[in-house]
């Protein structure tokens, strides 16, 4: 028979297997959402104002790497060449005193860019770090006035990987301890991704929202969700960043194919991909879409 003293320490072990079982089975995660490719969307303070999304992706810089001159376009939003995007500098640190990380999206579907050497990369940074980041230059215009966002993030759809795994390194060498720099990444879901793999063996992604729509072979099908269950395991084993998201086209319109109806995403998806201990919630595309469907006030209580 136990002695009183091994029973308590017995029961004490039981109860605290079981507040950590508790506390591992109702992890939560967060909402992250692209902003700034239709006009119609709302402003960013509208976006913030929702307090639906921590992280908001502003896109795209465009053009950029290979002597160009970089390219912002944010769609109907304001036209940063004329300097009509200066005014969102009250809207940045609006959303960030509501503890909202913004993040530039670089690349996107429909831009032109690629890096042609580690030189390339590091001048790109440099524009990238007094452009929009922490840093500070009379020489350089920053498009969204003097506020500073808090990270990039790589959306590299086409060309090269090459010379990006430099890029994020370069960047990364800009943290101090006043300022950090966010690196997160929007990968297609076929593992390893063509364009972003080297990047993002760098293991210094802070957050990366793979997109698993657009390519079957890795996407929710209806009916089936194998393909999209195994692609994600694949990346949650293998992926070196922090936190995983599940990245998601916010209506049926947003995407060629590969949307999840709200309710199979609450019932079946997530409580399987929740388990993976670098779960960090999910990405919708885009805030404009998610305003006509409606989507993420459907799911946010179950993220």
């Amino acid at each position: 028979m136990l002695s009183k003293s091994v029973r308590s320490l017995v029961i004490s072990l039981v109860i605290i297997a079981i507040s950590k079982t508790t506390i591992y089975a109702s992890k939560s995660g967060e909402l992250a959402v692209f902003w700034g490719q239709n006009g119609n969307e709302g402003t960013l303070a509208d976006t913030c104002a929702t307090k639906k999304f921590p992280y908001v992706n502003l896109a795209f810089l465009k053009v950029f790497g290979n002597g160009s001159t970089p390219i912002l376009n944010l769609a109907g939003h304001c036209d940063p060449a004329s300097g009509g995007c200066v005014s969102l500098t009250n809207d940045i640190r609006g959303c960030q005193k509501q503890g909202v990380k913004l993040m530039l999206a670089i690349g996107g579907a429909a831009g032109t860019y690629t890096l042609s050497s580690k030189l390339d990369a590091r001048h790109v940074s440099i524009y990238l770090w007094k452009a929009f980041l922490g840093g500070k230059s009379s020489s350089v215009f920053r498009p969204l006035g003097n506020a500073s966002l808090d990270g990039i993030d790589f959306d590299i759809e086409q060309g090269s990987s090459q010379f990006y795994d430099d890029l994020v390194r370069y960047l990364k060498s800009y943290c101090t301890k006043k300022h950090r720099v966010y690196i997160t990444g929007a990968p297609q879901c076929p593992y390893p991704d063509k364009q972003n793999g080297p990047a993002l063996n760098t293991g210094l992604f802070d957050y990366v929202w793979v997109q698993f729509y657009n390519n079957p072979s890795c996407e929710y099908i209806p009916g089936n969700s194998s393909n999209l269950i195994n692609s994600w395991n694949l990346w949650s084993k293998s992926l070196k960043a922090k936190k995983l998201f599940l990245g998601l086209p916010a209506s049926t319109q947003a995407a060629q194919n590969g949307f999840i109806p709200a309710d199979v995403l609450i019932s079946d998806i997530l409580p399987m991909i929740k388990h993976s201990p670098k779960y960090g919630g999910v990405m919708l595309w885009s805030k404009y879409w998610d305003d006509q469907s409606g989507y993420s006030s459907s799911i946010v209580s179950s993220v």
